[in-house]
């Protein structure tokens, strides 16, 4: 198979969010207190809502420039790619990787609405992240029909809300939700807990797909602070594992027939992890309890949890043991792990040998059937492959461009520690506070 066959659909990019997203989209008496987007005195510029500000962290759009650039420091949208928040020239990106469709994950609220959760008035904060899901699906998903699978924020403070918005975010054509892969470390119920079951309840109802974003939690995986920094990000999956493990042995599984998406997590740790779990319930299911009714924990996994990877030839050759139907694939664009603007290249690398059937099953098909999303309703698939779509973006340029702003290489490994010291100063400065020892 040849790349410019292939037919690409991302269950995992990111947005930078534009300012003016609220204007014109909250009840009046909230229209004066909505999110809005200043520059500061260091040329930055940062989102700020009750006082609180949150810069747009380097790494979180960093495509099309050069790999030594990569780094923390707050960055204005004069830095950043148009195609990060701009939905006009995202879609000029997408057409030059050959990416047909692709859901987009929010930045400055957080994976799971976190910043509106913090709102003084929780009626502002309900209002705040109606608007922003109005806006993503309206707006941002709406302006380009078949192009983008909608997802929306959820208030996580109120199980009962969250249903609410569910069912009114699927009257509009969205059927993915964000939620945290342990809303424990968020200071909530764990998901062990009944406080959820109207969440579980409203998304099996309607179909709707739990995504579960790697770094949801607000926390990741960490070995020791003075490890270099590229010890956490290669250990940033296990997040995902966890919540994996968390889920499966969990009541949720047997009780609600939600499909919950691993976004972000890899795919090559999973024939192992079923089949730990195999065993595990082999061993251990008359003492502790745990029933999967007849089946296997590997059985059930398949059915209820949707996986996707970047680039995983190990889990590629694999597929059989994690199953076919349960993989999706994706481009993390404009993430620091993303491949644009050669995904398609570099995909095909862990595709060689596998069968027709299965590319296809891995690059859309899987996607479109489980988040209800149907692009060849607005484009014919012919006009829908890698080719066909490069083809209308013969003017966009992906050569990789210098900000101007480089920077010497370090003499020695960043360490966690150093990268947490330097995140703290860019939070203290953005909050005006002074930095802390």
């Amino acid at each position: 198979m040849l790349a410019d066959d292939l037919i690409l659909v991302s269950v995992d990019d990111h947005l930078v969010e534009p300012p003016g997203l609220f204007d014109g989209r909250l009840p009046a008496r909230f229209a004066d207190s909505a999110p809005r987007v200043e520059r500061k005195a260091d040329g930055s510029d940062v989102w700020v809502f009750e006082g609180q500000e949150i810069p747009n962290i380097g790494l979180n759009a960093v495509a099309g420039r050069p790999p030594e650039e990569y780094g923390i420091e707050p960055t204005r949208f004069d830095d950043l790619r148009p195609g990060a928040y701009d939905v006009d020239r995202r879609i000029d990106d997408m057409n030059a990787n050959g990416v047909l469709g692709s859901m987009c994950f929010p930045s400055f609220p957080q994976f799971c609405g976190q910043v509106f959760a913090k709102a003084s008035d929780p009626q502002l904060g309900l209002a705040v992240l109606r608007a922003y899901n109005d806006w993503h699906i309206d707006a941002w998903c709406g302006a380009h029909p078949g192009r983008f699978i909608p997802l929306a924020v959820l208030p996580i403070w109120d199980p009962d809300l969250m249903a609410d918005e569910v069912h009114r975010v699927a009257a509009k054509g969205c059927h993915a939700v964000t939620f945290s892969e342990n809303p424990e470390k968020l200071g909530l119920p764990s998901f062990h807990r009944e406080h959820w079951d109207p969440f579980w309840t409203a998304c099996a109802d309607l179909g709707t797909v739990v995504c579960l974003h790697l770094g949801s939690s607000s926390e990741v995986v960490m070995t020791s602070l003075e490890a270099p920094i590229t010890t956490m990000i290669s250990l940033q999956p296990m997040n995902l594992v966890q919540a994996a493990a968390d889920l499966l042995w969990s009541r949720v599984i047997r009780e609600f027939p939600v499909r919950i998406a691993l976004s972000e997590g890899g795919i090559g740790w999973i024939p192992y992890f079923l089949e730990r779990a195999d065993y595990v319930y082999e061993r251990h299911a008359r003492w502790t309890g745990s029933d999967f009714g007849g089946r296997l924990p590997s059985e059930v996994f398949r059915e209820r949890f949707l996986t996707c990877f970047i680039d995983d030839g190990a889990g590629i050759e694999l597929r059989d043991h994690i199953g076919v139907e349960s993989i999706c694939w994706e481009c993390d664009y404009p993430h620091s792990d993303s491949t644009w603007p050669n995904s398609p290249e570099r995909l095909l690398r862990s595709l060689d040998g596998v069968h027709r059937t299965d590319i296809e099953a891995i690059t859309h098909r899987n996607a479109m059937r489980e988040f209800q999303f149907d692009p060849f309703s607005h484009r014919p698939l012919e006009q829908s492959t890698v080719g066909a779509l490069r083809a209308e973006a013969t003017g966009v340029d992906t050569q990789v461009r210098s900000s101007g702003q480089g920077r010497p290489a370090p003499d020695e490994p960043v360490t966690l520690l150093a990268l947490m010291e330097k995140a703290q100063g860019v939070l203290d400065a953005a909050s005006g506070t002074a930095p802390t020892a």
